[in-house]
């Protein structure tokens, strides 16, 4: 097998060997999707529990967004997000700080707390990239388990024998 074959997909032969790598995703302007090889990984973050929910998805689309956060937040939730149109008139509650008039927290209540932004889940994306790194680029068919890791090693406090039991016996 010659080197130029595994040109293009990461982790995946190229059916035309002769032609270019592909162009680099993030050079990219706009938002990805799985068949752009720039798919949107979701991410929420419960400021009571802590808890981190993260998913590689097909697109950013309303219904996609939406649909993945009624799954993943009590009923009662509130969603606070970027400006997004994919998170326009979402499910639940919502407030959002809009990012493109330099806009990154606000204080809606008055009571000098500013509650509406989104620094923790940004925070989550910067670990989440510095976790990807060494790798160089991941395949976007395996993607997915990467995220998993990385989700069950935040959200996982202590790794006792009950959670070693847990992941050696998972069916």
């Amino acid at each position: 097998m010659r080197c130029s074959s595994l040109r293009g997909k990461k982790g995946r032969e190229q059916d035309a060997p002769d032609t270019p790598p592909r162009q680099r995703g993030l050079s990219q302007k706009g938002r990805g999707n799985f068949e752009t090889d720039r798919p949107p990984i979701l991410g929420a973050v419960g400021r009571e529990s802590d808890e981190i929910r993260l998913e590689v998805i097909p697109d950013t689309s309303h219904d996609t967004l939406d649909a993945h956060l009624v799954e993943w937040t009590h009923e009662d939730s509130k969603i606070y997000s970027d400006s997004w149109q994919g998170f326009n008139d979402l499910t639940r509650d919502q407030a959002q700080v809009n990012h493109n008039q330099g806009e990154w927290a606000r204080d809606d209540d008055g009571d000098g707390e500013r509650e509406v932004h989104n620094n923790t889940i940004e925070g989550t994306w910067t670990g989440l990239r510095i976790r990807l790194r060494p790798f160089r680029g991941v395949s976007k068919h395996y993607l997915s388990g990467y995220v998993a890791l990385y989700e069950c090693e935040i959200n996982i406090e202590d790794v006792s024998p009950k959670f070693i039991h847990k992941i050696a016996y998972l069916h």
